[in-house]
């Protein structure tokens, strides 16, 4: 099962989506049996942004009919956050196993996801992520609406494909463009992050959705989420996802990472079958963390 993606050698096709797996507060969970035991083959991590965020207010989480929709807002201690403080626990560069213990450095490749609004915090973030031996390759998170146009960066082509040509310089590391669901042609976009320097792709990402609160008597219904509204990610966006990979592979000749409501090895097998070099589960792992490792021997 083992498979070659950009340069890195995986012992499978299976890997998280980013955000939907803290591997840092898993390991705290579950001990250091889960270094042994880890369920994908590269560990892709949230969302990091050039300065620390807080996230958005709660609520933040809705189950929805077949799914789930997050408002999480992305919080994160910012790139310099991330390099000082998690990257080291991941790279085995300090100690986070106990006083007097050596720690262990992570069994799998790092895959660093960043997201800016502007192509100039996107290169700083690429270029940070670059310097640093312990990241094996940086995933663009570009669903970021760009501070002038309010659109997703990734949603509009041109846009696209200047953006990615802007940072491609400031790495030699593969980079992946997490392209956005919420465009008019997501293959074109595709297209667009290839001729723009990138060397994969990856999607989908969450499709925009609202929750209301249950209502008494007659109040009038209210937001739920406290970001207003969020993202819907499970088996409830499954057929749209393999709809959206099977366009872009189609289109590209670089290498697509599938994912949206992957449940087990049937529905990655047939992302697989219409495209996807790679797998990410997400959703999924909220019900069972191990779901990843189930999936490739499974596979």
């Amino acid at each position: 099962m083992s498979v070659e993606f950009c340069g890195l050698e995986l012992a499978h096709p299976i890997v998280n989506g980013s955000g939907t797996f803290d591997a840092i507060a898993a390991t705290r969970a579950f001990g250091e049996g889960l270094r042994s035991a880890f369920p994908f083959a590269a560990y892709v991590s949230k969302t990091i942004t050039l300065e620390s965020r807080a996230g958005n207010p709660p609520s933040r989480l809705w189950e929805a009919p077949a799914g789930l929709i997050n408002s999480i807002g992305l919080p994160n201690k910012g790139l310099d956050g991330y390099i000082a403080e998690d990257l080291p626990q991941l790279a085995g560069l300090s100690t986070t196993v106990g006083e007097g213990q050596d720690a262990k450095a992570w069994p799998v490749p790092v895959i660093t996801n960043v997201m800016g609004s502007t192509a100039e915090e996107l290169r700083t973030l690429v270029e940070a992520c670059g310097e640093r031996e312990e990241i094996a390759a940086i995933e663009l998170n570009v669903s970021c609406p760009n501070v002038k146009t309010g659109l997703d960066i990734g949603a509009d082509p041109v846009q696209l494909e200047a953006v990615v040509r802007a940072v491609r310089a400031a790495t030699a590391k593969p980079l992946i463009v997490k392209l956005t669901p919420n465009t008019a042609d997501v293959a074109l976009c595709a297209l667009g992050a290839q001729e723009g320097g990138a060397d994969a792709v990856s999607l989908i990402n969450t499709l925009r959705a609202m929750a209301l609160a249950p209502t008494v008597n007659s109040e009038p219904p209210r937001r739920w989420l406290g970001g207003g509204t969020g993202g819907l990610s499970g088996p409830a966006i499954r057929p749209v996802a393999l709809a959206q990979v099977a366009a872009v592979a189609a289109r590209v000749s670089i290498p697509v990472i599938g994912m949206g409501g992957v449940q087990n090895a049937t529905h990655a097998r047939e992302l697989m079958a219409v495209g996807a070099r790679l797998v990410a589960v997400g959703t999924e792992s909220f019900r069972d963390p191990s779901i990843g490792a189930t999936i490739a021997r499974e596979l």
